[in-house]
Formats: structure tokens, C-alpha cells, sequence
């Protein structure tokens, strides 16, 4: 028996398995021989009953006929007589007699049986088997005879034979629970196997196996922990890949992040501020030239063309940036807020909102997410799409935050020498927050994007002391 046993096979009342099954054994054992036993009682009670009946009837006709021979004057059965033939009889077969005279003095009394002489049995037991025969009075002339049942030597011989049969029951059921102790030890004794597997499991060693042989039930037993063990080194091992793909994919998108920021940095500081040079100096010449119509022309096309450059300019620093927020605004006030100036420069494109991500604050990672989503879903819709309607959805749903943004355009179109870089970049920004994007085209046409990830609740900032 192995150490882990004991602790496998406790219930909750500190017995173990072993034992409890051992004392249900002996107990239905026990409970077939108190029943035995009862019936047998039972039977040695009408035995007795029988038996001092049928001696209660011969000495009655016996002392009934002396006491008539008495009582008619019989010379032969006169009261000395009948005292003398009573003493030479004896004791009768399971019974009592007595003999008084007019003034109620013994005058006889039957001895008592020499057979156990001294013992009796306990006075409930032979109150139990009692028969309840009344007894007898004859009047022999001036003499009364008294004739008592007296079970007492059968009562004592059942006595002793119950002492008997107990003694050999008690010793067969402690013989009884001692063989199922022993049984039910070996038959347990595998168990421990399967408890230090548990506990090996437990502790991370997930490649711990049990022999499938032995009794049916145990081989069922070590199959199933068997097949538990290896769905959990698969869930393990996989869970290990998503945690590593996790990590890689939040490390491209910080790395993306840090890019855009300094693209967006050379944009602002470089480009843009050529582009105001360029068009000062354009129109330094519109003034210069108010005699050169031809050079002028050039000048303020230059010029127009500058400014049109640093609006583009401002729309990729949008992009390349998130929109601009308050702490107290909302992912709804942020997304509200990019889509109204996205509406203001494509209204020939009809935009649906149903924002509903709610007035509580949101991770900043979920939130930049959210946002690049939807600048990068915004702006397929103008390169690629060539949709007339867009509808963003929003929804925060229990512990997690859904996105779909769906279109009426031609839908999914692979064009040949593009990576698709800014669906692989939603892609691994949904991943990194352990979330699931799902890009397809709907049977009634267009493109849906629909994004689920879950939501962490950041802790409140406490205010400095």
C-alpha cells in the first residue's frame, strides 16, 4: 500500500474506503446472523414450549390420579403414603411440585434438577422464552398439591448455546472483516500509482503515464488519465505558442508604432517644412511678377500645389498618428470624432455609426487599437473598396469589445504584388491583445471586419501626494 493511499481513499469523515467498505461487509454479515439467530430462538422457544407441555400433561395425569385415590379413601394411597411415593418419584421432567397441608405448611417440596446445578440464565433471557403454562393444584384429601412448569435447565441449555454460536459468529466476523481489509488493500493498492501520477501532474510534469494493464476497471482508469494527460500537454504546449505568438506580434506592433511615429516626426519636421518654404517662395514670386503674367501663372500653380501637399501631408500625420482626446472622452468621443473628419473629406460616401462601447475607460492598448482599425478599415474603403456606404458598429458586450465595419464595395479583391500589410497589421494588433479578427465578404457583397477582444479595466490613477 502506497503512502498516497490513505489520502485518495478519505471521505470527508476521515474513514477511508477501505474501511468503510470492510464495516458495510461485516455489518450485512452481522445482520445475517442476528437474523439466523432470532429464527433459531424462535424455534428452541416453541421446542420448549412442546417439550414442558407434554411432560405438564403426563404429570398431571399422574398426580391427578393418585390425588383421586387419596381422596376416596383408597388404603393404598393414603396421605403418608402419597408423601412417600411423592419423595421416591422425585424430581418430575422440567417441573416444580409442591405439597401442603390444611394450614398451608410444606410438607414436601421436589428437589431441584442436579443438571447445572447452580446456574441460571439471565432472568430477561428465560423471561423471553418462558412458555406461560399456569400451573396445577390437586386436593389429595387434606393435602394440596402444587404442580409448577420449571423451563429453567432448557432455558440454560439455549443460553449456553447462544453464548456458543455468538462466540463463533464474533470470531467468523472478525475473521470476515479481516479477509476484506486484506481484499479491498490489494485491490486499492494500484490507486496509489494513480495518486503520485496526480500529484506529478500537479507539479508540471505533464508527461507522467500509467500502465493500462491490470483489472479492467483500473485499466479504464489509467487510459482516461492517460488521454487527460495528453490533451493537457497539448493545451499546455499551445497555450505556450499563443503566449509566444502574443509576445512577437505586441513586439511588431510596438516596433510599427515606434515607426509611425517617426515617420510622422520626418514628415512634420522635414516634408512639411519644405513644402512651407516652397510655397512662400511661390508666393514671394506671385507678388514679384505682377508684370510677367506667364512666370506668375507658374508661380501660384506651384503654390497651389504646396498647399494641397500639406494637406496631404496633415492627412498622413492623422493617420500615422491616433486622434487627439481628452481623458475624459471615450473611445465612442474618439471614434465619433476621426469619422466626422474622415465624412467631412469623402461625403460622397454615406457613414453609419452605432457606437456603443460605453462611458467607462478603456485600456490605452485596446483603445490605439480600436482606433488604427478603424483608420486602416476607413481608408481600404477609399484605395480599394470602391464603396458608396460604410457602417462602423461598436459594442461592448460583458467582458469584451466588439468592432465590424462593413461596406458596400466589391469586397475582397487579391491584387497581385501587394503584401496586404495593413490587414496584417490589424491583424497582429487584435493578437497581441489576445483577441479574434475575421475579414470576409458577405453573400450579399462588400467587405466586413469584424474584431472581438477582451476587455481589462485599468486601475485608477491615484493622485500623488
Amino acid at each position: 500500500m502506497s503512502a498516497g493511499l490513505p489520502t485518495l481513499t478519505h471521505d470527508q469523515g476521515g474513514r477511508s474506503l477501505r474501511l468503510r467498505v470492510s464495516l458495510v461487509l461485516t455489518t450485512l454479515a452481522a445482520v445475517l446472523v442476528c437474523s439466523s439467530a432470532l429464527l433459531w430462538l424462535r424455534d428452541a422457544r416453541t421446542a420448549i414450549t412442546e417439550e414442558v407441555i407434554a411432560a405438564h400433561r403426563v404429570a398431571a395425569q399422574w398426580l391427578n390420579v393418585s390425588a383421586q385415590g387419596t381422596a376416596a379413601g383408597d388404603p393404598a394411597w393414603t396421605e403418608e403414603r402419597l408423601i412417600a411415593h411423592l419423595g421416591a418419584v422425585g424430581r418430575i421432567r422440567a417441573h416444580h411440585l409442591e405439597a401442603r397441608d390444611p394450614h398451608g405448611r410444606l410438607l414436601y417440596r421436589s428437589p431441584p434438577s442436579a443438571y447445572k446445578a447452580g446456574r441460571q440464565a439471565p432472568d430477561w433471557f428465560a423471561g423471553w422464552l418462558e412458555p406461560g403454562i399456569p400451573s396445577l393444584t390437586f386436593h389429595a384429601g387434606k393435602l394440596t398439591l402444587v404442580l409448577a412448569p420449571d423451563p429453567s435447565r432448557a432455558i440454560l441449555d439455549l443460553w449456553d448455546d447462544l453464548n456458543a454460536a455468538a462466540g463463533r459468529a464474533l470470531l467468523a466476523l472478525t475473521g470476515l472483516f479481516a479477509g476484506c481489509w486484506f481484499a479491498i488493500g490489494r485491490a486499492l493498492a494500484p490507486l496509489g500509482s494513480v495518486m503520485a501520477a496526480l500529484d506529478r501532474t500537479g507539479q508540471g510534469c505533464f508527461d507522467t503515464r500509467l500502465p493500462e494493464n491490470g483489472p479492467p476497471e483500473l485499466a479504464r482508469v489509467a487510459a482516461a488519465f492517460n488521454g487527460m494527460a495528453i490533451r493537457l500537454t497539448q493545451a499546455v504546449a499551445d497555450n505556450a505558442r499563443l503566449a509566444q505568438d502574443q509576445a512577437i506580434a505586441r513586439t511588431i506592433t510596438e516596433r510599427l508604432e515606434a515607426d509611425r511615429q517617426a515617420i510622422a516626426r520626418d514628415l512634420h519636421d522635414e516634408l512639411g517644412q519644405s513644402i512651407t518654404a516652397v510655397a512662400a517662395l511661390a508666393g514671394a514670386i506671385v507678388q514679384r511678377t505682377a508684370d510677367n503674367p506667364a512666370l506668375r501663372h507658374s508661380a501660384e500653380v506651384i503654390r497651389d500645389v504646396a498647399s494641397r501637399m500639406q494637406g496631404d501631408v496633415r492627412a498622413l500625420l492623422t493617420r500615422l498618428h491616433p486622434p487627439a482626446r481628452n481623458r475624459e472622452d471615450t473611445l465612442d468621443d474618439a471614434v465619433r470624432s476621426y469619422l466626422n473628419t474622415w465624412n467631412q473629406r469623402h461625403p460622397d460616401i454615406t457613414l453609419q455609426t452605432e457606437l456603443f462601447a460605453g462611458p467607462q475607460p478603456l485600456p490605452d492598448e485596446l483603445t490605439l487599437t480600436t482606433l488604427r482599425i478603424v483608420q486602416e478599415s476607413c481608408t481600404n474603403v477609399i484605395r480599394h473598396a470602391q464603396a458608396s456606404k460604410l457602417q462602423v458598429r461598436l459594442l461592448r458586450e460583458g467582458g469584451a469589445l466588439d468592432i465590424e465595419i462593413t461596406d458596400n464595395g466589391r469586397g475582397l479583391q487579391p491584387t497581385p504584388g501587394q503584401a496586404g500589410f495593413g490587414l496584417a497589421g490589424m491583424r497582429e494588433r487584435v493578437t497581441a491583445l489576445a483577441g479574434r479578427l475575421e475579414i470576409s465578404s458577405p453573400v450579399w457583397g462588400g467587405t466586413r471586419i469584424h474584431a472581438r477582444m477582451p476587455i481589462t479595466i485599468p486601475a485608477p490613477e491615484t493622485e500623488p501626494s
